[in-house]
């Protein structure tokens, strides 16, 4: 049975289970889910552990085998492109649905303000964690580190992918032998951590099992009812975007059958959805992109750690959703150019949103400020934060989704034929030796 068959078994049990002690009110099994946690815990920490020397390793072998610097600003510029043109497509998408569902007009205000009151003192720390949230200008020159050493120890991946990309283009212009050995230092730190990944995914199933069991046995079904018309509005947005905006894409650009896209990459969702977290399942990821799709390391090191920090698909489309839920609670009409400027807002925010669990309810302030709901930011925030965690699950999935298909159109636009490398390691859970 291949590994993203296992894990899909295990994310469809830890869902099924949390329901289940939810239905039945049963508080001893639901503390026995609850309890499963630091499995999940520990491996997010191990899958997150193999991401700076991946990084680093991957993009200066990348960026120092292209040879050529203006292929490197080539491939940037088509990268950056497809990430805007695609997030812009995603809020557009929400806002579309939610004038057609409303689903701000389907709750009480008896329910709001229950909500608002049960979630105030959690929305008032992701408020206060917005405020320090650094404006446009700041993030662009966080871009270039101070001390890249730094940047990998706090886990900051756009300054160290700067460096990582300036280092290799320096060390391509080396002499030969000398770049040969740095080169071969950073293929065999690449080549061990994919052993490792290979390692860290035999847990998967186990952990996603916990991961998700976690999370929805503490989702009341109470909370889930109130707050249904919204989170399906959210779900749909996203399958609409994934399977309608990218099956387009690749079809188009990347000149895949999107069937067999999404089959090939099963894997990287999967685990996207259980951790939450971009930066988490980063490593997955590149590991799909060249074994699964045949993308090429010199274009998967350069797009998918670039994606992970600033496509957020998923993250805008659930951001525009959720102000027009908000703005319709409220009762305050947003016109074309309010609606405009959430576009623009959540576009430049997801730049720069952190690829870790709840990132986008920071970046949700921003765009709530520039639309003048700021007045109704801490409440609007308080009313969303019961469902945020599995509608969190859903979005990363789909940013991840996101990733993948920008770097398959990106390889057939630098000519690569996209043709999966043969995969024998007997390491690769996903390959030939993991048939059953």
């Amino acid at each position: 049975m291949k590994l993203h068959t296992r894990i899909g078994i295990g994310l469809g049990l830890g869902v099924a289970a949390g329901l289940l002690v939810n239905a039945l009110d049963l508080d001893a099994g639901r503390a026995v889910l609850v309890a499963l946690d630091p499995v999940g815990t520990a491996f997010i920490r191990l899958i997150t552990m193999v991401v700076i020397p991946l990084v680093v390793a991957s993009l200066v072998v990348g960026t120092a085998s292209l040879g050529d610097v203006r292929r490197l600003g080539r491939i940037g510029g088509r990268t950056v492109a497809l990430y805007l043109s695609t997030t812009a497509v995603a809020v557009t998408i929400g806002l579309f649905l939610s004038q057609v569902v409303r689903p701000g007009s389907r709750i009480s205000a008896e329910t709001r303000d229950q909500l608002s009151q049960a979630f105030a003192g959690e929305a008032a720390k992701k408020v206060s964690l917005a405020a320090e949230k650094p404006g446009l200008k700041d993030v662009l020159l966080d871009m270039i580190p101070s001390n890249p050493f730094a940047s990998a120890a706090d886990g900051e991946l756009l300054p160290l992918i700067f460096f990582a990309i300036a280092f290799g283009a320096a060390l391509s212009l080396v002499a030969t032998d000398r770049r040969r050995a740095v080169l071969t230092f950073f293929e065999g730190v690449n080549d061990a951590v994919m052993v490792l990944i290979d390692w860290i995914m035999r847990l998967a199933p186990y952990a996603v099992f916990a991961l998700t069991a976690g999370v929805t046995a503490r989702f009341g079904l109470d909370v889930l009812r109130s707050l249904m018309v919204y989170a399906l509005t959210v779900v749909a947005g996203l399958a609409l975007h994934a399977f309608g905006t990218y099956s387009v894409l690749v079809r188009v650009f990347a000149r895949l059958d999107p069937r067999d896209f999404f089959r090939r990459i099963a894997e990287a969702p999967l685990v996207a959805f259980s951790t939450s977290s971009s930066n988490a399942t980063l490593p997955v990821t590149m590991e799909t992109a060249e074994e699964d799709l045949g993308i090429s390391p010199e274009v998967s090191s350069f797009v998918l750690p670039l994606g992970a920090t600033i496509n957020m698909d998923g993250t805008a489309l659930y951001q525009a959703v959720a102000v027009m839920f908000i703005a319709q609670i409220y009762g305050v009409a947003l016109g074309p150019a309010e609606q405009l400027t959430i576009v623009l807002t959540a576009t430049l925010a997801s730049i720069g949103a952190a690829g870790v669990p709840s990132a986008g309810i920071i970046t949700l302030v921003l765009v709530l400020q520039s639309v003048g709901l700021g007045a109704h930011t801490a409440e609007g925030i308080a009313l969303i934060l019961a469902v945020d965690r599995i509608l969190d699950m859903t979005r990363t999935a789909v940013n991840v989704t996101g990733d993948l298909a920008c770097a398959a159109c990106v390889a057939r636009g630098e000519g690569e034929k996209l043709i999966p490398h043969p995969v024998d390691h007997p390491l690769r859970l996903g390959g030939k030796g993991a048939e059953a």
